[in-house]
């Protein structure tokens, strides 16, 4: 838990620090190609982990911890690095995209193998919805804890102070993870042989797919205000508040609706509901009242939506294989979020965002309760079953047809004994 509020206030530092020179300091059509330059850059860290980090996380003994103080001992360097250059002009000044693609590479790195640990530090699976909820109402407090004394460094000084600010961060961080147990979980050949069945089951993808629409519209609402009220920073910073308070319901809301009912309904209920409050927004017509209403609703949607799934993927997706799984996934999110930020970058009206946004959470929202329905009679499996199960299993159940079909042939020459008669 230490390790990563510290770690998440190091990336709202890092955060403060590239907002001044990236977005706040330009033109909005300057803002936008940079912008536009970041997504880029947020995509091409997945691209590079994808395939490398699930079997890294899955195979090597406390490969998940060494996975994380990786990650927080790297960002403290990159960020040392970057101090030295953040102010200078070009050519020197371009060192800090490569240094800040590689703080992205590895806070994605840090998300995937958290992401993973969580459940093999969690003994009891019910528990797993509460022990997210609050890793990610953490999340909220250490951004702005970390935030907002990194942004007034920039203000009073400069962005070296708020970097500096950054790499304090993450070397505690860094002290704090060594402390975290050392996990392994290793895969038989046959664990191997279900691992793709575990991971495509209706459930599983079903819910990877209402996870990926809620993050599309995440990266919608918070470029798309943003570039709304680049030139209000009152109203943005109404919206954004609306977005943090949106944010510490969902996850207070997760656990308890958890107890009522499974992920399945709260992710319906994420989308449903985000989507009405979203066309309730536009129709509004009041740009700072309809664009905060969204972000309340979108916020609240992400962050109960993320804990169901988290929890979802922990209950059904498969034990020894989670770090390969959750790589995957947070790959499509990953994407999935850029492409909602690529569309909030586009110069249009903000009631049309919002209407657009707002059509296709509700569409999205009944798409998934009608597969829902529709996977019910599709065969899953919820857990990795070992093979002397499954053999058994399968014995019994030759064993009964046979009975039954010996039964059914008794009696058939039974009847036509009678008959004939």
């Amino acid at each position: 838990m230490q390790t990563h509020a510290i770690s998440v206030a190091g990336d709202a530092s890092v955060a403060a620090s590239l907002a001044g020179s990236l977005f706040f300091a330009q033109p909005t059509s300057a803002a936008r190609s940079d912008i536009l330059l970041y997504l880029l850059l947020t995509m091409a860290p997945f691209a590079v982990l994808s395939p490398v980090m699930g079997p890294i996380l899955d195979r090597f003994r406390g490969g998940r911890r060494i996975m994380v103080i990786i990650s927080c001992l790297g960002r403290a360097v990159l960020c040392l690095a970057m101090v030295q250059f953040i102010i200078q002009p070009s050519p020197e000044g371009l060192l800090v995209y490569p240094l800040a693609f590689g703080v992205l590479v590895l806070q994605k790195t840090y998300s995937i193998a958290k992401a993973a640990l969580v459940p093999a530090i969690v003994t009891d699976s019910s528990q797993l919805v509460r022990a997210n909820s609050r890793l990610a109402i953490v999340s909220l407090v250490a951004s702005m804890v970390g935030g907002a004394p990194a942004f007034l460094l920039q203000v009073v000084f400069d962005a070296r102070f708020s970097l500096a600010f950054a790499v304090t961060m993450f070397t505690v961080a860094t002290f704090f993870a060594f402390r975290i147990p050392r996990t392994q979980v290793v895969q038989n050949a046959t664990e191997e042989k279900l691992e793709s069945e575990e991971t495509h089951q209706p459930s599983v993808l079903l819910a990877g797919s209402a996870m990926a629409v809620i993050r599309v519209a995440v990266g919608v609402i918070v470029f798309l205000s943003a570039f709304t009220f680049k030139d209000d920073k009152i109203g943005l910073a109404f919206v954004l508040g609306a977005y943090a308070v949106g944010g510490f319901i969902g996850n207070a809301v997760a656990p308890v609706a958890r107890k009522r009912v499974r992920e399945e309904v709260i992710l319906t209920t994420c989308l449903l509901g985000a989507g009405a409050l979203s066309l309730l927004g536009a129709i509004a017509g009041v740009d700072i009242v309809g664009a905060a209403l969204a972000s309340l609703a979108v916020a609240t949607a992400s962050a109960a939506g993320r804990v169901g799934f988290d929890s979802l993927l922990q209950r059904d997706g498969p034990d020894a294989a989670r770090g390969r799984a959750f790589a995957r996934f947070e790959t499509r999110f990953q994407l999935a979020w850029v492409a909602g930020a690529l569309f909030g970058i586009i110069p249009f009206s903000e009631d049309f965002g919002l209407f657009a946004l707002g059509f296709l959470l509700v569409l999205a929202g009944l798409s998934y309760l009608t597969a829902l329905r529709s996977a019910r009679t599709a065969p899953s499996r919820s857990k990795l079953r070992p093979q002397v199960v499954d053999q058994v299993w399968d014995l019994t159940k030759g064993r009964v047809r046979s009975r039954y079909k010996a039964s059914r042939a008794a009696k058939r020459k039974s009847d036509e004994q009678r008959n004939g008669l």
